[in-house]
């Protein structure tokens, strides 16, 4: 830790609240704190600035968000527990490279990092299918979800977690996700602290924040016309009509995205964003919506129910 931290004034029950847990006694598993896994990059660029808005590059932008409690919404019917510990969730899932930049800030502490907390993301692939519930219809006109010539684990691709370094900051490689009916594009987001790494992945602790992240609709729309986005046919719901997305920019998720060449999209994106929360609240993941309704959380009309245990084949 540099003498920079050693000076800030971080109370008990803070420490209680995002550090880890005790290595387990000889002849059981071993269950390591969370800080030990953390990041060791040094990253702190974009903390406390201002995004600008660039049409000429195509790179779409919102405020940071910074110092602001995020607002906590469903985390949708497909939610899995025991995602792996790992930056790039892509698994050789097709799409456009997405470098997807998370900083948590605790909101009750002078907008401090929150060092230590985990954080956990999983989405739709480029057609809109998802790990665990790949028999649950997208919607519109899609190949299978197995015709996409991946050798993706159907269990686990798209999701993962990070453990934030000394500034809160995450990491991750994924694609952009497609859509599904009646949602639009977005990433699920949980924020976790208190637990610890255990056999790949991360248990214990609590949830701080449940979540999503959005994409700005000229961007989602320009690539989705890419390949394999474009074999999924149908009717994209857009960011107003989204029954989740409350319409204020990055305080309800809304990404900063930069593209990585500007004039050829499907070189990739980089997204940034900072969530706002406090480490000694407990979200159930039940949270808001402004939808609601029968496809609450992002539940497709058609196809198999994402119920219950997700399929073993």
């Amino acid at each position: 830790m540099t003498e920079k931290h050693l000076d800030k004034k971080v109370s008990r029950r803070r420490a209680l609240a995002i550090g880890g847990g005790a290595v387990a006694g000889a002849g059981a598993v071993a269950v390591v704190g969370i800080n030990a896994f953390a990041s060791d990059e040094t990253d702190t660029a974009g903390a406390g600035t201002d995004a600008t808005t660039s049409s000429a590059t195509g790179s779409t932008t919102a405020s940071t968000g910074q110092c602001v409690l995020m607002s906590s919404v469903t985390e949708g019917p497909y939610y899995l527990d025991g995602a792996l510990v790992r930056k790039d969730i892509t698994e050789g899932k097709s799409g456009v490279p997405l470098s997807l930049r998370i900083t948590v800030q605790d909101t009750t502490e002078s907008c401090g990092p929150v060092a230590g907390a985990a954080v956990e993301i999983w989405h739709c692939d480029a057609w809109g299918y998802y790990s665990g519930y790949t028999t649950a219809n997208p919607g519109g006109s899609a190949p299978a979800e197995d015709e996409d010539g991946s050798t993706a684990n159907d269990q686990t691709y798209l999701r993962g977690y990070q453990v934030a370094n000394a500034n809160g900051v995450v990491k991750f490689t994924t694609i952009v996700p497609g859509w599904y009916t009646p949602r639009t594009c977005h990433i699920h987001v949980k924020v976790h602290t208190g637990g610890q790494k255990a056999d790949g992945t991360y248990e214990g602790g609590k949830v701080n924040f449940t979540g999503q992240l959005f994409f700005d609709d000229d961007i989602a729309e320009q690539i989705f016309t890419l390949e394999p986005y474009s074999k999924h046919s149908g009717s994209y719901t857009k960011l107003d009509d989204d029954m989740v997305y409350e319409g204020n920019g990055a305080a309800g998720g809304l990404l900063t995205l930069t593209p990585v060449h500007k004039k050829d999209p499907s070189k990739g994106y980089k997204g940034t964003i900072i969530l706002g929360i406090d480490p000694d609240a407990e979200n159930t993941g039940a949270g808001g919506g402004a939808g609601g309704g029968g496809g609450e959380g992002g539940e497709p009309p058609t196809g198999t129910p994402p119920t219950g245990e997700p399929p073993t084949s």
